[in-house]
């Protein structure tokens, strides 16, 4: 284990370059050098949706009205904007004069390097020997290597404009000209770097010759920045967001009632993952639990706080309940069949095979004698055609489906007794009909399925009654 830390800056903090500098580059001190500290950042706020699509409403971006079809070239007006866009970031950060003029001509060379690959794909699939399917992962992952691109390049500019021995460490492949696996593009890039007296700026998408994208799509740069703590032995792995990780989400439940979690480990961060909201995708984690590299979320804007330290073997010295979290647009999909009985793994197997073939991504799932209901995150379209195929398979079958929300408690030890009870009764004072509740033995999440418009209510009733009710003070558990 060597004495530096690898560090992800989140795209809402990326876009207040001031906070930045002043609240995590330059906030130094005995525990936190200058140097000793590599920096992984974040496209912008906004600029992958743009790039690829919209995370939360799926509002097409570049990528997605050039994947939508080929005789469309809406993607080139879009193209242009974005290019736009790009510029008028560089004018907030750089002002006029040289620097902008340097910022410009980097990611404008860029865009148009994109461009012009675009319409020769484009032409080229226009004939029917070549199909456009065939190569839209490469076209994925080469706009989303703008974004990161840009935010990198401008960080290392501005800190060496700032006084900053930072450099820039380029993983996107731009140019190269040849396919190489994650761990060696990363060593390739460190390994004449001294963290010593240098400061990495590093973008978050990286190429590699089987694509990070195909496995993690937008967790891409959480993947770049677990490798690199794992290969260059970090002794600390940090995020930094524009919140902290804490008890529920502060626009729900109000900023005055919530609390930073403070400390938890790697399985109640896999919960949290599984409805949506990562600190870190379950992969990325994957390297840093077997390395046993301690994980820590901070706020960008309160950095004089210890944030939440994420460890393997980390319970709570009581048990209790550390955060509320919860998902909307699952779709609970019933599958009913009287035949089932006694034929459990036959039909469960059959109906698995099903939604993996149209990639929907399974939440949870409950099961009884003669049904089977799986709730699913994904969309209308996708339901239907899973729908369909297996009303084929099992005509006499009864399925149905109803869009819902999961809110769910988790903590590191919830082995309290009479929680459920509670945790019922705070639902039902909210006038909330449950309909489903999943309990497991491992005590550390329960999940409660509700309809979608009682998920704020749900929250709130939750974390009243099982988190607000007890004197956290600054954190659940006070990280070192």
């Amino acid at each position: 284990m060597n004495n530096h830390t690898i560090e992800k800056i989140g795209g809402t903090s990326m876009s207040d370059y001031v906070s930045v500098r002043d609240n995590i580059i330059l906030k130094t001190g005995s525990k936190h050098p200058l140097y000793q500290r590599v920096f992984v950042v974040s496209a912008y706020s906004g600029i992958t949706n743009k790039l690829l699509e919209h995370k939360k409403n799926g509002k097409p971006g570049i990528y997605a009205l050039f994947a939508g079809g080929i005789e469309d070239k809406s993607w080139l007006d879009m193209l242009a904007e974005l290019k736009h866009e790009m510029f008028i970031i560089n004018q907030s950060l750089f002002g006029d004069g040289k620097l902008l003029d340097e910022a410009n001509q980097f990611i404008g060379e860029r865009i148009d390097e994109a461009q012009k690959c675009l319409n020769d794909l484009h032409s080229l699939c226009l004939h029917g020997h070549f199909s456009l399917d065939t190569h839209l992962l490469t076209v994925r992952e080469m706009l989303a290597s703008l974004g990161e691109a840009h935010s990198a390049w401008n960080t290392v500019r501005l800190l060496q404009r700032d006084g900053v021995n930072s450099v820039y460490v380029d993983l996107t492949g731009w140019n190269t000209d040849k396919h190489i696996s994650l761990d060696d593009r990363i060593r390739l890039a460190f390994e004449s770097l001294d963290l010593a007296h240098q400061l990495p700026i590093v973008t978050g998408y990286a190429h590699s010759e089987y694509g990070l994208m195909s496995s993690f799509d937008r967790g891409y740069s959480e993947m770049t920045f677990s490798r690199l703590a794992v290969l260059t032995q970090a002794k600390e792995a940090i995020i930094h967001k524009e919140f902290h990780l804490s008890s529920a989400d502060p626009h729900l439940v109000g900023e005055e009632n919530v609390v930073p979690i403070g400390r938890t480990n790697f399985d109640v961060a896999d919960q949290l993952a599984n409805l949506g909201m990562e600190a870190i995708h379950p992969k990325a984690a994957k390297g840093l639990r077997q390395q046993n590299i301690p994980l820590r979320v901070k706020n960008t804007y309160e950095p004089d706080h210890a944030g939440t330290l994420i460890t393997v073997d980390y319970v709570s010295d009581k048990p209790c309940v550390e955060i509320i979290a919860g998902c909307k647009g699952i779709y609970a999909l019933e599958f009913f069949d009287q035949d089932m009985a006694g034929n459990m793994y036959d039909y469960d197997r059959e109906i698995l095979t099903v939604i993996k073939r149209f990639k929907a991504y399974i939440v949870s799932k409950d099961v009884n004698a003669n049904t089977i209901t799986h709730y699913l995150d994904t969309n209308i379209k996708t339901i239907k055609r899973i729908r369909s195929e297996l009303e084929r398979k099992f005509s006499e079958a009864e399925i149905d489906q109803k869009k819902v929300a999961i809110v769910s408690a988790i903590g590191s030890d919830m082995q309290i007794p009479g929680i459920l009870a509670k945790a019922v009764k705070a639902v039902a004072d909210k006038n909330v009909s449950v309909l489903a509740i999943h309990q497991s033995m491992r005590q550390v999440d329960m999940q409660f399925v509700v309809n979608e418009s009682d998920h704020t209510n749900t929250i709130k009733g939750l974390h009243e009654s099982l988190v607000e009710v007890h004197d956290h003070g600054r954190a659940i558990c006070l990280a070192s």
